[in-house]
C-alpha cells in the first residue's frame, strides 16, 4: 500500500484550513486517511502550521511520500532537513566471493555487413475477376 502524506481540506466555503494526513495514495482528497499528523491554516499570519514531529519523521521512515504543497510546508518549518539528516543511508550490498571470482565474459558483436541497394519488382495491380454471366 502506498502512502502519502497529502492535505484534507477542511472548513466552511472560503475559509479553508488543512489537516495534514498519512492516507492511502487510492483513496480521495477529504476521504479515508490512517492518521492525522498536523495541521495547516493558510488564512492565520502566526502559527499556521502545527506538527507531530514524531509522527512525521515515523511516516517518512517508512517510506511515505509528501506531496509537493506537503514537503514545502516541512522546508518552511525545518522538519525536512531534519529528516535528510537522521535518514539512515542504505547500506551496500557485500558482493559473494562467487561474483569476485567469476571471470567476466566478452561479448564480440557480428560485423556489420555495408546496406546494398537491391531494385525490388514492381508489383502488378491486382484485378478482379469478371463473373461469368448464365
Amino acid at each position: 500500500m502506498a502512502v502519502k502524506l497529502r492535505l484534507k481540506r477542511m472548513g466552511a466555503k472560503k475559509r479553508p484550513h488543512y489537516r495534514i494526513v498519512a492516507a492511502d495514495a487510492r483513496s480521495s482528497r477529504d476521504g479515508s486517511f490512517i492518521e492525522i499528523v498536523g495541521y495547516y491554516h493558510p488564512l492565520l499570519t502566526k502559527d499556521n502550521i502545527s506538527l507531530d514531529e514524531e509522527k512525521v519523521l515515523k511516516w517518512l521512515n517508512n517510506g511515505a511520500q509528501p506531496t509537493d504543497t506537503v514537503k514545502s510546508l516541512f522546508v518552511s518549518v525545518g522538519l525536512w532537513n531534519k529528516f535528510k539528516v537522521a535518514k539512515p543511508k542504505a547500506k551496500k550490498a557485500k558482493a559473494t566471493p562467487k561474483a569476485e571470482e567469476a571471470p567476466t565474459k566478452e561479448v564480440k558483436k557480428a560485423p556489420v555487413k555495408p546496406a546494398t541497394a537491391k531494385t525490388v519488382p514492381a508489383k502488378k495491380p491486382a484485378t478482379r475477376a469478371k463473373k461469368s454471366e448464365k
